[in-house]
């Protein structure tokens, strides 16, 4: 997996979700292999309240930097919040649900790139 450039509303998303100790937090550019959308950032949280406490911390960030989204989903649930900011789109998931999507499989032709706590995009 290689480091590639980040609009910086996805590199700040990356940085809000690493912010509240989110894990393997991968963004895949799908500029490449997709019209629908830009990029995927996929966090992982511990358990449902760290997933919304992660989801709800990239929307408030965003929100205050003037980006909002047009659509968010799962958010009561915290097992996968999705959010969608039409260029990039956030996945917060539980462990188990990151596991059964296996998106970064789904995607495997996107080139991708993994940050961890310390990283910044």
């Amino acid at each position: 997996m290689s480091r590639f450039p980040l609009p910086a509303e996805v590199r700040r998303a990356v940085g809000y979700a690493l912010d509240r100790k989110a894990e393997d937090v991968t963004v895949l550019d799908l500029r490449p292999v997709s019209s629908t959308t830009d990029f995927f950032v996929i966090a992982t949280g511990r358990s449902d309240l760290h997933v919304r406490a992660v989801a709800e911390h990239v929307l408030d960030s965003t929100r205050a930097d003037g980006h909002r989204p047009e659509h968010v989903e799962g958010l009561d649930d915290g097992r996968w919040v999705l959010i969608d900011y039409i260029d990039y789109v956030v996945h917060v998931f539980h462990p188990a649900v990151r596991d059964f999507y296996r998106l970064e499989v789904l995607w495997g032709d996107a080139p991708a790139t993994v940050y961890g706590e310390g990283d910044r995009p």
